[in-house]
């Protein structure tokens, strides 16, 4: 692999913001320092800021089976134009993730499209075979679906998958949305057709229940636990009673961009277009930031999860729920700091070195010297409105159409540009970054 030196570069290093130069060799970082030269490749920063590549642990790029909708291409090249330069995919495909089988078949697919480095989630349902993925090199286990899906399991079946995750010493990632309550919700308003009804169908209350009963398992289970797609502000409450209180409970979450930048106001917007699970919020949004902000909520993940437009519009009740974000995540939450809604060190923090860190990816997530030379380039000022025609996904059409993204200048993952203003990477590049229970 190629050396590069990369000048005057505005980075996070020794707690504040420092122009440094940064050599590259092998695909990791090899130094940080002032007046680096050699005979390398040299790509001049002129001082702008260089971030440490996104980790999103929440996609789902449809691969195999769904790939009209996505594949390891498309879905990595939206990553990598979007400064994630890792990925986490989740196990809701076609076969779903539950065997060694259908483990390998999307294996092949990513270690043959994909231009960022990934893992892979294994699923969970009474016909998993969690041993045998972990030793291949599962990431985590889940979203466990605990509301309605094809990998939906009830609360014995958590409680069972629970004490097998534990006894691998693997993570449990909770889709939280209590299942009993919403099909209740929604067998009492399904005759209504308007967009908007489906946050009243999935109220906040079916969150917060269901991060109480699966926290209240882990009482008597010792998994970690990591909740997905935080919401309400129901949930967070109960996440700080939970993590503040007299008993510690250890345990992770996420929030999506879906809920720091859309609300219920927006199902005039979008229609069937703003169908999520979880649903769009009122009165949320605030309480989110805040916890984000003060550390409540550990991490920002895409919850990529891309349908067609021909699929999105049609009836309530019968579209796909689920809106593309892995290109759009970043830009936004450097658009947020721009605005004060959260410092930079934060986004960094959450985006970057917390995700690598929970997930146990190693030399991930942050400018060091050993670590991977994951690096994403950024001029600030250079504010645009997201447009769909720009965008990488298959699906080709975004909910944050017209809001403000700061877009990367430049991508590199392990020392190699991917990124430059339009993909400039091999098709297949990315590697497979496996999680702690691989046996190879």
């Amino acid at each position: 692999m190629s050396e590069m030196i990369i000048k005057h570069a505005k980075i996070p290093w020794e707690n504040r913001l420092q122009i440094v130069d940064i050599s590259i060799a092998d695909g990791k970082i090899k130094k940080i320092g002032k007046d680096i030269s050699g005979d390398a490749e040299t790509v001049d920063a002129r001082g702008a800021l260089m971030l440490p590549g996104a980790v999103d642990v929440h996609v789902h790029f449809r691969d195999p089976g769904l790939t009209y909708k996505e594949d390891w291409y498309t879905g990595s090249c939206a990553a990598a134009a979007g400064g994630v330069t890792t990925v986490i995919d989740h196990p809701n495909t076609v076969p779903p993730t539950l065997d060694k089988r259908s483990f390998k078949l999307k294996l092949k697919s990513a270690e043959r499209k994909s231009v960022v480095d990934f893992g892979i989630n294994g699923g969970v349902t009474p016909f998993s075979k969690m041993p045998e993925l972990w030793n291949l090199g599962v990431t985590a286990f889940g979203e466990i679906f605990m509301a309605d899906g094809e990998l939906t399991i009830d609360s014995k079946e958590l409680e069972d998958s629970l004490k097998a995750i534990a006894e691998l010493g693997a993570i449990a990632s909770i889709h939280a949305e209590n299942g009993e309550l919403c099909r209740h919700f929604t067998e009492e308003l399904r005759r209504i057709r308007r967009p908007e009804i489906y946050s009243r169908a999935r109220p906040n209350i079916c969150e917060a229940a269901a991060i109480e009963q699966v926290l209240g398992m882990q009482k008597e289970v010792d998994v970690r636990i990591h909740i997905c797609h935080l919401s309400t502000r129901e949930g967070i409450g109960v996440i700080r009673n939970k993590r503040y209180g007299k008993k510690e409970v250890p345990f992770t979450c996420e929030v999506s961009p879906n809920h720091l930048f859309l609300q219920y106001k927006d199902w005039e917007r979008l229609g069937t277009f703003g169908k999520m699970n979880p649903p769009l919020r009122k009165r949320c949004m605030q309480h989110l930031w805040n916890g984000l902000n003060d550390g409540t909520i550990d991490i920002v993940a895409s919850d990529h999860a891309p349908h067609t437009e021909s699929e999105k519009r049609t009836d309530i009740w019968d579209a796909p729920a689920g809106v593309p974000g892995v290109e759009t995540m970043l830009p936004l939450m450097l658009s947020a700091v721009k605005q004060n809604l959260i410092p930079l060190w934060r986004v960094i923090e959450a985006m970057s070195a917390k995700p690598a860190l929970i997930f146990g990816l190693d030399n991930k997530g942050m400018i060091r010297e050993g670590y991977d030379a994951d690096l994403v380039l950024v001029d600030t000022r250079h504010i645009q409105e997201i447009r769909s025609e720009q965008l990488h996904s298959k699906s080709g059409w975004t909910p944050f159409e017209g809001m403000d993204g700061i877009f990367p200048e430049m991508v590199i993952s392990r020392g190699e540009i991917i990124y430059d203003g339009e993909i400039a990477c091999k098709k297949g590049r990315g590697e497979f970054v496996h999680g702690k229970g691989y046996r190879s």
